[in-house]
């Protein structure tokens, strides 16, 4: 293990007291305040413009093994093994005040009763209390320290709480939490009473790695190293203005870039934007300010003519093949 990697292997707080060992911490009143007091320098009033493309009502499990399926936000629904595993699944109306501005791209009636999901934290964005409600009583849920109680008191007794570095096995897949730079919060639990991770989906035959929320940090580059042949990156790119203020919390397009290089992945696909709106900049500007950074020609071997095949963003409800790479399992 690299000397500055230590930290992420660090002790990291216990339920009810997470925290990110190397030290960020999450933003106080008085910061939440001071953004939400202060003008926005976008103009919003304009239509947003997400692209859709309309269901064609086949069920999820019926795509072939390494299809991709943006549902919106942080949600994919990923084929593969014989599976179906949804992250962060949000298929609901609000994100607790926000609205959806575009309805899922795969309704919940297409989601079978033997899919599983991991989630990256609880915040409102990524648990969808309506969702949950609704998926099938057969959904096994795999979660951070910390929130299996929030779905027991639901009746859920199908999850598995799996902390950063461990690793847990359904079926033919070995999912492993991995640290994320994040934090945590609800009304129903305190303010980093439960943590945050990012997720590293491994089929046997393909190897997905799903970011969650994060800022920039070094983490990258270890679970790169720990984890060689990610074929595909989820990475988020919107949610992240004003800077001074989500920085810690949430990358922006070129640091989704970055993360990217660091993973040392094959591909990446940018998520987080498009469905809710949570922070200053339009929705839909994510994906413009992205493909105005590989143009310039940040992010390494990606570049501008790696637009729409090594980076790629979906629209939503787009379905997409993974190649497959040969990829042995198990971290190192």
């Amino acid at each position: 293990m690299p000397p500055e990697a230590a930290d992420l292997y660090a002790p990291h707080g216990r339920p009810g007291r997470f925290f990110n060992p190397w030290g960020p911490r999450p933003h106080g009143v008085a910061a939440v305040l001071r953004w939400k007091l202060s003008p926005n320098p976008y103009d919003k009033r304009r239509r947003p413009e997400i692209p859709v493309v309309r269901h064609d009502g086949t069920p999820l499990g019926s795509h072939g093994d390494g299809t991709l399926t943006w549902v919106g936000h942080a949600t994919f629904a990923i084929e593969d093994a014989g599976s179906v595993v949804l992250t962060d699944p949000h298929f609901g109306p609000r994100a607790l005040v926000p609205r959806r501005k575009v309805a899922p791209g795969v309704p919940l009636a297409a989601v079978p009763a033997d899919a599983f999901a991991v989630l990256s934290h609880n915040h409102y964005d990524h648990l969808d209390r309506w969702t949950v409600a609704r998926l099938a009583a057969g959904v096994r849920w795999y979660v951070p320290p910390g929130m299996a109680r929030w779905f027991r008191r639901r009746g859920i007794d199908a999850v598995t709480e799996v902390d950063w570095w461990q690793q847990v096995r359904h079926g033919g897949w070995t999912l492993t939490a991995l640290p994320a730079q994040h934090w945590s919060n609800r009304l129903s639990q305190g303010r980093n009473a439960a943590l945050w991770c990012s997720w590293l989906l491994d089929s046997g035959r393909r190897r997905y790695y799903f970011a969650g929320d994060t800022g920039a940090f070094h983490g990258f580059r270890e679970i790169g190293r720990r984890f060689p042949g990610i074929d595909v990156a989820l990475l988020p790119i919107g949610a992240y203005e004003p800077r001074w203020f989500m920085a810690d919390q949430h990358i922006d397009p070129a640091q989704a870039l970055d993360a990217f290089r660091d993973l040392r992945a094959r591909r990446m696909v940018g998520m987080h934007w498009g469905c809710f709106d949570l922070t200053d900049e339009p929705v839909d500007l994510a994906p413009r300010e992205l493909a105005e950074v590989l143009a310039a020609g940040r992010g390494g071997a990606a570049g501008k003519a790696a637009w729409g095949d090594t980076v790629r963003v979906m629209a939503v409800g787009e379905r997409w093949r993974v190649p497959a790479a040969g990829v042995a399992g198990g971290g190192a």
